[in-house]
């Protein structure tokens, strides 16, 4: 049964537990394998060759060679070696972007926008999608950087990341995708989608919290955001987190093995949730495209409700929503703005994102669950 000290957890999308399989790799690197891989006796190159390992097993999972892999402390970091890398190194001045980002790569382009450069955010329709023909507009020679997230981590939207490429080649620029939230969910391939940079944030993939990796395509340049030795080409110096570096390399094995099974169960229990709800609730609606999304996601509008309270009126649900909240009210979510949904409306915003522990049993109780709060709020 549900209960608020233990919660069904519905907030995959915000961060996943560690896979059993994925600790047990990282075990005997926190334990005895101590060594720095720097170092030439036997510790370091146990260390060494570990790291390597997880760096051919990283880059086998999005179909690129292992010396395009360089590992940094997470998505964030990926992000901003790529955007301020390649800014820093380029005589253009423009980098075009999306007005739905996550902050990680929001962020560091409105500190280049601080400095000078030339930002263009491009708008999505109401499916929240990318306007490609304002992408098109927005690409110059100018341009040194397209940087477009591969899925919205609100609402899941897949991006139209290939005519990006496209269209950054042919003015010849660089693409940057922030694949964060579709790295194990989704099948990513580097070259199919002709990306020049890719951001990974491990915890999203069921490995630790504070590792992530970066795709530099070869021949790709770019400038460090910190200086020291030559760890991970130079890009990223610092002795390499070993035990997490494994993790991660752990676990993108597992989702290379079993990324077309759980896609498709997760898929399917999304479903199952959106019918039960839609079908007891009138007026709720989906945001987001309904079939151009990840497998686990489900954004959705509680008509006459804010979306806050309802999570608050089911304690035994962990899920969140895209709102901020402050002294004076709450906010509603950007990416939700952008889309032109009422402010109105996109306050009664949940994200629901399901995930490897999420069951038949979890997505019924807690579609009952939500039922009845959203009745009770409604209806006094």
């Amino acid at each position: 049964m549900l209960n608020s000290d233990n919660p069904f957890y519905l907030d995959y999308n915000a961060t996943t537990p560690l896979l059993p399989e994925v600790l047990d790799a990282m075990l005997p690197y926190l334990r005895e394998h101590f060594g720095n891989p720097s170092s030439g006796h036997v510790y370091g190159r146990r260390a060494r060759d570990a790291v390597e390992l997880a760096r051919a097993e990283v880059a086998a999972l999005i179909g690129c060679d292992s010396g395009e892999i360089i590992f940094t402390s997470g998505g964030t970091e990926a992000n901003n070696l790529a955007i301020r890398g390649m800014a820093a190194g380029s005589s253009r001045r423009r980098v075009v972007t999306s007005a739905v980002e996550h902050p990680a790569t929001a962020h560091p382009v409105a500190w280049l926008e601080r400095q000078g450069w030339d930002i263009v955010r491009v708008g999505v329709d109401a499916d929240g999608r990318v306007d490609v023909r304002e992408l098109d507009t927005a690409t110059t020679d100018a341009t040194v950087l397209v940087t477009i997230m591969h899925s919205n981590n609100e609402t899941g939207v897949l991006q139209p990341i290939q005519d990006a490429a496209r269209l950054a080649h042919r003015a010849g620029a660089c693409v940057h995708t922030d694949a964060a939230q579709s790295v194990g969910k989704v099948p990513v391939d580097v070259r199919s989608i002709d990306v020049d940079l890719l951001s990974i944030a491990g915890h999203k993939l069921y490995a630790p919290k504070g590792i992530g990796a970066l795709y530099v395509r070869r021949g790709v340049l770019l400038e460090p955001l910190t200086r020291g030795a030559g760890h991970e080409r130079g890009l990223r110096p610092g002795t390499e987190n070993v035990p997490s570096i494994v993790g991660l390399g752990t676990a993108c094995i597992i989702a290379r093995r079993d990324l077309n099974d759980e896609s498709a169960r997760v898929r399917t229990l999304r479903n199952r949730l959106w019918s039960q709800l839609a079908a007891a609730i009138p007026g709720i609606a989906l945001n987001g495209h309904a079939e151009d999304r990840l497998p686990n996601t489900l954004n959705i509008r509680f008509p006459r409700v804010s979306g806050t309270a309802l999570l608050a009126a089911t304690p035994e649900i962990a899920a969140s929503t895209g709102s901020a909240c402050h002294a004076g009210g709450e906010t509603a979510s950007e990416v939700l703005l952008a889309m032109a949904i009422p402010a109105a409306e996109a306050l009664g915003s949940v994200r629901l994102t399901l995930g490897r522990a999420t069951t038949t049993d979890v997505v019924d109780q807690a579609s009952y669950a939500l039922v009845g709060a959203w009745r009770n709020l409604t209806l006094g």
